[in-house]
């Protein structure tokens, strides 16, 4: 019998098995979309609506006015007034409002002289993240009030450095455009890792390594012939789960699609190696299971730069990012599906994941024993 022959029949058992438990397919193919469903239109970093409350102790024209151009978008929403900043404070306390604004006395008066003036804003910082970003929605809404004012009073604009800004590939700064790719990288390490995890534990637990072990078939060629169906899946649940990002949120796709295609089997044969390592060295479904949600899910999650940017890491926590390929998957994802990336861009990407892949690799070859204990 050949090497391909034995490979052959590894595999054909691999699917055999698959097809006797269904709950395997259905945990393949629906997981992925209910949980890119799920993070996509859960986690985002777009704030609409904010609840504004008004501290107006000016009382004039131009303060209305003001008032009346902070609720006009969508941005924010003014609830109503207060009587003082304390009395904003209290609102906050209650969970009332996001953010005050506090038109000091004179501010008209400034207004219509051409004077500088002033305009408090009182930001409700416990989610620090979202407290940034209300403070960059103001800070803009600011600007072009001030223009539209003094252009009003004066009759003409005044002589301010005027910046032109194209923002390029996310146009519209949707946070669906930076998160799904890298949610795609997270679901698919998730998956691969633990599919294969259960691979060679489940034989252990069933019994039938024994009769595993009474064929001729090497240690290379059943590690090749495990790995062989959970890639098939792997690449089904990539193309399920890509066609759901650009029907759901409208993912861009700019770059090449077999560079993409590079990077994703790549990736997709270092996670299934990685979770079939797991499987040999667990010897128990529940233990495989464990380890590969525990070596998955949280680095890809936190190290992998989904989320968090990894040169805000300590230095020694960006060197240990190099061996996860989960983080050059969320930057290759990024870099071609975004910004049209060349191959030369992602290369570095593809060449860790080979790495890593082919560490895997070894590692379950060496760790595979034929004896039972």
């Amino acid at each position: 019998m050949s090497v391909l022959r034995r490979i052959l029949a590894i595999q054909r058992k691999e699917w055999m098995h698959i097809g006797r438990d269904a709950s395997v397919l259905y945990f393949a193919i629906g997981m992925p979309l209910v949980l890119l469903a799920l993070f996509g239109y859960a986690v985002s970093f777009d704030l609409d609506h904010i609840r504004t409350v008004v501290v107006d102790e000016d009382r004039t024209a131009q303060s209305r006015d003001l008032v009346a151009h902070l609720g006009a978008g969508e941005t924010f929403d003014v609830i109503g007034e207060v009587e003082s900043a304390e009395a904003a404070e209290a609102v906050f306390r209650r969970g009332g409002a996001r953010m005050a604004v506090v038109i000091p006395p004179g501010y008209g008066r400034g207004m219509e002289r051409g004077d500088e003036v002033r305009v408090q804003l009182l930001i409700d910082a416990a989610d620090n993240t979202s407290a940034q970003t209300i403070l960059g929605y103001a800070a803009r809404f600011a600007g072009h009030v001030r223009l539209a004012q003094v252009k009003e009073v004066t009759g003409r604009s005044p002589p301010l450095l005027e910046a032109r800004i194209r923002a390029l590939y996310n146009p519209e700064g949707r946070s669906a455009v930076f998160l799904v790719p890298g949610l795609i990288a997270i679901i698919q390490a998730m998956m691969a890792v633990v599919l294969t995890a259960l691979a060679v534990a489940r034989e252990w637990e069933r019994g039938s390594m024994e009769q595993l072990f009474a064929t001729p078939v090497g240690r290379l060629e059943i590690v090749v012939g495990k790995l062989a169906p959970y890639f098939v899946i792997g690449v089904a649940q990539l193309l399920i789960v890509l066609a759901a990002g650009l029907f759901l949120f409208d993912l861009p796709v700019r770059g090449s699609l077999v560079v993409l295609a590079a990077l994703s089997t790549t990736f997709l044969l270092a996670a299934l190696a990685q979770g079939l390592l797991i499987s040999v060295v667990a010897r128990n479904q529940m233990a495989a299971t464990q380890m590969a949600a525990m070596s998955s899910m949280l680095p890809a999650m936190m190290l992998s730069g989904f989320v968090l940017p990894i040169a805000n890491m300590p230095t020694v926590l960006q060197w240990f990012t190099n061996v996860i390929p989960a983080r050059h998957f969320v930057h290759g994802l990024r870099a071609v599906m975004l910004r049209d990336a060349p191959l030369e861009h992602v290369i570095g990407d593809i060449a860790r994941m080979a790495a890593f892949a082919a560490v895997m690799i070894t590692l379950c070859v060496v760790r595979f024993r034929r004896k039972v204990a």
